[in-house]
């Protein structure tokens, strides 16, 4: 074993010389990757990071930015955090008030002042408001953003936890609200509960008055499935109870049952994505789905009344029609309508559907914004106690978000959208062009990327390109305001792509990158890369690449397979080391993307993209930065830590950043945020010779 000075040769898979470095705790581990942090910010930090760190938090922490909001019976619900309160404070108003320069927020909590008088590290990961009553809430509290969380119950009237409420230990756990003194509760905890991916296996009814160890299993999937969980479905009286086993990322078991458990299983694909609502059932399929003598494409959304189709009837409407560049990228209830969101060739589409007897209304929401990128929900939590107001969000990389109101039935309180919030631009974004272009990939496929930067090719632009390529992701060129400061306001230029493996382009898309294609997804970030330096934008030195998570891997690759075409690469809270991922974390659940390495003809084509394994002496590779977090529960940092050992010890400028908290991202806070975001940038601009 070494200490990571001695050079491995990972002459079988399973050769581990750096293992020790998964124990995330360990004292051994944390020593040498505290030291190796410490010396990453004192070669990339100092007082020009302070200063931008500073300006981005700033940025990011100010007054006047939008504040989300979710309304629930009578009142709008946000959680803002800014420099005086960092953590965050819980608040609501009303629609109304909103609606003003200044609304009036009532606090229902302070997490700062309850991180420091409980000791905890307490980051804030949501709550689930009784729907009847809306008295109570229970909150999922984290400690340092880690997806594990404590549930907490919580009166709202007295702004005030429950003495004797509802409380789970710490795990990776979700609720719903059966009545005001029922729960389902799918959680992790305890033995023989989580499964192989470290998700619940069990849903329980939970009453009040009962410990979680009282609670009643109603439903239980089995260890190798990726996770259980129950949910209540109130568009119905009574309200039903929908159960799932999750068999795989993208395949699923669905059960209609009532709180004591599943009644009635839906004979649907199980790679098929499904929704009921009232007596409607939607479906769409991921692949050929032949039903009733006609074949459904993937990507069709149909429809069909929910009691018919449990009576044996399959008389299915066709409501989405899908195309080689044409997506459904989500659909959504408001109102008694059905919302569609479509990407046609990646401009956006929406389209509102309305049942009837003679089967189904359909209106295109042409007054809606459609350049950008543009996103629309149900202002209301419980879409069927709501009004059908929409929250239309509209935003491109030099245009600030702005969000508006519009009324789903176009004739409620927005028949037309309505501005209701702007946010102030937070660079300066004169002079910038955005264009669309395409790249060649190795199979000739076109692949789309969004450039932003001053106008004219100058052939030696700093070029800052991202991307993600997995899991059905659609990566869009959103208003960024870390790269607008801290690289397009000083005269760079940044790059999205849409790589294989996303959703851009529906399931064609995805499938495409999936698995061992996996591997063309990273020829397409290499052919992007590529054609930046064949239009003359730029040369290989001057391009700066970062990708995150599954993204982290297309980053790791890129170090391994295309270092030629890079001049740095900022690899985050990376997915690296693919022979050992799936027994680490939540690894498990992420086969059906990638591939199960413990099965030799998955290893053969997951060993050349596992970049722990594949990096060697003598090759070109660029100055790169691995950074991740302590507290990422998702992602193991072993991933990181083992990759920057192995390259240190090799002798090439590689550099691992790791602060104590942030969960699977930045920071637990916007200062936490900013810090990481600006060491990159720094390290990202120097490594290129590009002195901003």
């Amino acid at each position: 074993m070494t200490d990571g000075t001695e050079l491995p040769t990972l002459a079988k898979p399973d050769d581990d010389p750096w293992i020790w470095l998964e124990d995330v705790e360990g004292e051994r581990a944390t020593a040498w990757v505290d030291e190796r942090t410490a010396d990453t910010v004192r070669r990339f930090g100092g007082p020009r990071r302070d200063a931008d760190a500073a300006v981005l938090a700033a940025l990011l922490d100010r007054p006047d930015k939008i504040p989300g909001v979710t309304r629930r019976g009578d009142h709008l619900y946000n959680v803002w955090q800014d420099a005086a309160n960092p953590r965050g404070l819980w608040r609501r108003t009303t629609l109304d008030s909103y609606r003003r320069p200044e609304p009036e927020w009532d606090v229902l909590l302070d997490l700062d002042a309850l991180a420091r008088r409980e000791g905890e590290d307490w980051v804030w990961a949501g709550s689930s408001v009784e729907p009847t009553r809306r008295e109570r809430a229970i909150l999922r509290l984290s400690r340092g953003g880690s997806d594990a969380v404590v549930l907490s119950e919580f009166d709202l009237p007295s702004r005030s936890f429950v003495a004797d409420g509802f409380t789970a230990a710490e795990a990776k756990a979700g609720i719903d609200w059966l009545d005001p003194d029922t729960l389902l509760l799918s959680s992790a905890a305890g033995e023989g509960m989580a499964t192989r991916s470290g998700y619940a296996r069990t849903v329980r009814r939970w009453a009040r008055g009962q410990t979680v160890d009282e609670a009643e299993p109603v439903f239980a999937v089995a260890e190798g499935s990726m996770a259980g969980w129950g949910v209540v479905d109130r568009s119905v009286s009574p309200p039903r109870a929908v159960y799932m086993d999750r068999l795989a990322f993208f395949d699923s078991v669905g059960w209609l049952g009532d709180a004591t458990g599943p009644k009635r299983r839906l004979e649907l694909p199980t790679d098929a994505d499904w929704f009921v609502h009232g007596d409607t059932l939607l479906v769409k399929p991921r692949t050929p789905w032949t039903v009733a003598g006609r074949t459904h494409a993937p990507d069709e959304l149909v429809a069909a009344p929910l009691s018919a189709f449990l009576s044996g009837a399959r008389d299915l409407a066709v409501l989405f029609e899908p195309g080689p560049r044409r997506s459904l990228e989500g659909f959504f209830w408001a109102g008694g309508a059905l919302v569609l969101s479509v990407l046609d060739d990646l401009v956006p589409r929406f389209t509102l559907l309305t049942p009837d007897g003679a089967g189904w209304r359909r209106r295109e929401l042409d007054a809606l914004p459609s350049t950008g990128v543009v996103g629309l929900r149900a202002l209301d939590a419980e879409p069927e106690d709501g009004d059908g107001t929409l929250v239309v969000s509209a935003e491109d990389p030099v245009t600030p978000p702005r969000t508006l109101l519009f009324s789903a039935s176009g004739d409620g309180a927005f028949p037309v959208p309505a501005l209701l919030k702007a946010s102030p631009a937070g660079f300066d974004a004169a002079g910038l062009v955005v264009t669309r272009h395409e790249a060649v990939s190795v199979d000739g496929e076109r692949i789309p990327y969004t450039q932003t930067g001053p106008a004219g090719e100058t052939g030696d632009a700093p070029v800052h390109l991202s991307g993600y390529g997995g899991f059905a992701v659609s990566t869009m060129p959103h208003y960024r305001l870390a790269a607008g400061k801290l690289w397009l306001e000083r005269g760079g230029t940044t790059v999205t792509a849409n790589i294989r493996g996303g959703g851009e382009f529906g399931t064609r898309w995805h499938e495409a990158g999936r698995r061992d294609g996996k591997r063309l997804a990273h020829d397409d970030f290499a052919a992007v890369a590529a054609d930046l330096v064949r239009r003359g934008v730029t040369r290989p030195g001057r391009i700066a690449a970062e990708g995150g998570s599954n993204g982290g891997l297309l980053i790791a690759n890129m170090l391994t397979r295309y270092p030629e075409r890079f001049g740095a690469l900022f690899c985050t809270i990376p997915l690296i080391d693919m022979r050992r991922y799936s027994k680490l974390l939540a690894g498990a659940s992420w086969i059906a993307e990638y591939g199960d390495p413990d099965v030799p003809e998955d290893w053969a084509f997951l060993g050349p993209m596992s970049a722990y394994h594949a990096a060697e002496p003598g090759r070109p590779y660029p100055p790169t930065l691995i950074a991740t977090t302590r507290r990422d529960d998702r992602v193991h940092p072993g991933h990181a830590r083992k990759m920057a050992a192995k390259l240190q010890a090799m002798g090439y400028p590689a550099w691992l950043y790791e602060p104590a908290a942030g969960g699977h991202g930045y920071g637990k806070d916007n200062a936490e945020r900013a810090a990481f975001v600006a060491l990159g940038y720094g390290f990202l601009r120097r490594a290129i010779g590009w002195d901003a």
